[in-house]
């Protein structure tokens, strides 16, 4: 059904003033509950029954007979003028109510100034987020708050209050469940009673590695109007309990079966009992064969699937990929990856039949080769996405450049035969916005000036060159001449790169994202890129001419995520803290930083970010052994919005830090404590509580960290080389942070 949001003034009032929505509403209302025999003549009459009562005096449920009038509350009021696009006047009078809530609060906190003399008081700082009544919020404001929360969350909000019960029990709020999250503490009484309480209005369900009875996956049968379904890594679930699921839930679109045990009985399921399915993943399900592929042509078939995800499937043959191309010809979408089995006759057997393929996903499959690129010449590709192949040559990028003139995305990482003339065939590419090349060692400087000097340099919004090591200062000035709409660009471990090149990354305007870590860059360079206004990430590490002055550069502004790794000399050790001052005050909007082995680094960058960076959603200080508890007190009374932080390697951090944490960042969803041996475990396992994913490990730091365990550095003598076959591992202690629902 169109919507009416674009059409003419004189049509929406038409449909308003004539109450054509509600009268709609009314009609297929009693089409859904009546159901009569013949339809034709119940509209007839019910049409004549509103024509008799009037439009003013009409109700959803009029055209219903008393007797079958259901006993529950309409779900929405607008439901039908949002689906004709005529909500305005609902959409106006919420933004007016929350007008109001907002110059409520306004009020108060002029009611209630705050002194000079505690402006910088720990009360003052803990007290940044002003209360409010959510109450006062308008119903769509609040589901749409609650809908945010995870399972557990929900739950907890249900047990606060009588008014917060009853938002929480709004309908729409349990249109997707995911019991994964709560995996581990949730009870199969509670799913099965809350699957029976929401049969109608579940949507979504997620049981990823759920440890589940088979009678519990039974009940997700209830869920008549179940459109999409993720059982992955589910070690309980079986064939026997796919045929209650299948049988009840016959709608569903999108299901999730990978790492199963299910068997060619569950594949015979599938097209009986899900004839709309759409998205399928198989991945590392090794107990299906050849012929459950087979099955999926019995009955209507899998026709409609448009998305096939079949990694790890090692046991699947050419056979296989032929029973594929028979039973699922609409394929648009294949992810096929750890997939060292597959070669390129399994692409053209599915190629020969599947010509609507747009995407392809092969990362971790060897044996394919340019063959492969000339059997999907049929295909119209849009996104190529290969990674670790050593088969694939420039011939590849000729096959590409001349039947896929729409694609817009490759992906070639790890590919080492390609050279520069790979580059040369896709710069007459006009719609490409995304190239990955990293790891092409064989790229250098005339392959990327032949590839910007074609269209394609017009058009291309993320450049991944990271170890393409012959790459120098000559490939950035092309890119600052060409390149007007680059928004991503990578340069890692450009050996050749140095300041000159540096200062004219300044001249791509709409960059945001640069990456820039193992070059030559100085701090001459990082100078240059201070003028850089709308840069949002930056990636310094393993830049080993960068100092503190160059770091606490006073103009940089406008800095959203930034990666430092390098130990200053000895006599800049003590910066000026009216430089480090100027910088943090000049990036007030600082979302994400990484500051992580940088083993010179001290609290008074901390300390200043938390003064003027109070926007932080993600920090990194891993590595930084003089971080101590002053600092992180400070960042915990002003960062409010921290999601993420990780604190490896700070060896001086104790328990104090911790209660700092769980009085300031309240919305502390992952914590990374590797290697922290003063923090106790005991007071790890109570912050396990306050976040969703916490890493612990109380050991001493690894060799490679450059520091022992009271933060002093070590010398070349004492950093001994690892073995080849030598495997880093962490033997940490890992808190889930989940407690019981029930």
């Amino acid at each position: 059904m169109a919507s009416l949001r674009t059409a003419d003034s004189r049509l929406r009032s038409y449909f308003k003033e004539n109450y054509i929505p509600q009268v709609c509403e009314a009609l297929l209302c009693g089409l859904l509950i009546t159901c009569p025999e013949d339809p034709l003549k119940y509209l007839q009459k019910m049409i004549i029954t509103i024509m008799e009562s009037g439009l003013e005096s009409l109700l959803w449920d009029m055209c219903i007979d008393p007797s079958m009038k259901p006993k529950i509350r309409r779900l929405s009021e607008t439901y039908m003028e949002q689906l004709f696009g005529l909500d305005d006047q609902l959409m106006l009078k919420h933004e007016l109510q929350l007008r109001k809530w907002r110059s409520k609060v306004k009020v108060a906190a002029k009611e209630e100034p705050i002194p000079p003399e505690h402006s910088l008081s720990k009360a003052s700082l803990l007290g940044g987020i002003p209360e409010c009544d959510i109450s006062l919020l308008p119903e769509r404001a609040v589901s749409q708050i609650f809908y945010y929360l995870t399972l557990r969350e929900l739950v907890i909000c249900g047990q606060v209050c009588h008014s917060w019960m009853l938002m929480t029990q709004a309908s729409s709020l349990w249109n997707s469940i995911d019991f994964s999250k709560v995996k581990n503490i949730i009870t199969d009484k509670y799913i099965v009673s809350t699957l029976q309480r929401w049969r109608l209005n579940v949507l979504r369900l997620n049981f990823r590695g759920c440890l589940l009875r088979s009678k519990t996956l039974r009940s997700v049968s209830l869920c008549r109007n179940l459109q999409e379904l993720n059982v992955s890594d589910c070690p309980t679930l079986t064939d026997e309990s796919m045929r209650y699921i299948s049988e009840g839930c016959a709608g569903v679109l999108y299901l999730n079966l990978s790492n199963t045990t299910i068997t060619n009985r569950t594949m015979r399921l599938l097209p009986r009992y899900f004839p709309n399915l759409q998205n399928l993943s198989l991945a590392y399900c090794r107990k299906f064969t050849d012929k459950g592929l087979r099955y999926l042509n019995l009955g209507n078939g899998c026709h409609k699937l448009i998305y096939l995800d079949l990694s790890g499937c090692t046991q699947i043959s050419v056979q296989g990929f032929r029973n594929i191309a028979n039973s699922c010809t609409g394929i648009m979408h294949l992810t096929i990856n750890d997939m060292p089995t597959l070669t390129d006759n399994c692409v053209k057997a599915l190629a020969e039949k599947c010509t609507r393929i747009t995407s392809i996903v092969f990362i971790g499959a060897p044996h394919i080769s340019d063959c492969a690129f000339k059997a999907l010449s049929t295909c119209n590709l849009r996104k190529i996405r290969f990674e670790g192949n050593k088969r694939i040559t420039d011939a590849c990028f000729k096959y590409i450049h001349k039947n896929y003139p729409n694609i817009n995305h490759i992906y070639m990482v790890d590919c080492k035969r390609i050279t520069d003339g790979s580059l040369m065939s896709l710069s007459p590419l006009k719609q490409l916005t995304v190239l990955n090349l990293a790891n092409c060692i064989r790229i250098g400087d005339v392959g990327l000036k032949q590839f910007l000097d074609g269209p394609v340099s017009t058009r291309i919004r993320e450049l991944n060159l990271s170890n393409c090591i012959h790459l120098s200062d000559a490939s950035i000035v092309k890119l600052s001449e060409r390149c007007s709409n680059l928004n991503y660009l990578s340069l890692r471990n450009c050996e050749y790169l140095t300041d000159l090149g540096i200062e004219h990354i300044v001249y791509i305007f709409s960059l945001v994202s640069v990456d820039l870590s193992g070059t030559n860059i100085s701090n001459e360079g990082l100078m240059s890129l201070s003028r850089h206004k709308k840069l949002k990430e930056l990636s310094l590490s393993e830049c080993y001419k960068i100092t503190d002055v160059g770091i606490q550069v006073p103009r940089l502004t406008l800095l959203g995520k930034v990666f430092f790794s390098v130990p200053p000399p000895a006599q800049l050790l003590s910066p000026k803290r009216d430089e480090t001052k100027a910088f943090c005050k000049g990036s007030l909007i600082l979302e994400h930083l990484d500051v992580s082995y940088c083993p010179q680094l001290s609290d008074e960058i901390i300390k200043a970010l938390a003064i003027y960076c109070i926007y932080l959603t993600s920090l990194s200080i891993a590595g930084c052994p003089k971080i101590t508890d002053s600092a992180m007190e400070m960042l915990s009374a002003k960062c409010h919005y921290l999601h993420i932080l990780d604190i490896s390697g700070c060896v001086l951090l104790t328990d104090q830090m911790l209660e700092d944490l769980q009085m300031g960042c309240k919305q502390l969803r992952i914590l990374k404590m590797q290697y922290c041996r003063l923090i106790s475990k005991e007071a790890a396992r109570r912050m396990s509580s306050m976040v969703q994913q916490q890493e612990y490990n109380p050991n001493d730091p690894p060799l490679w960290f450059g520091y022992d365990y009271e933060g002093k550095p070590l010398t070349k003598q004492e950093i001994t080389p690892l073995k080849e076959d030598e495997e880093i591992t962490v033997t940490d202690s890992i808190y889930s942070g989940e407690e019981e629902v029930v």
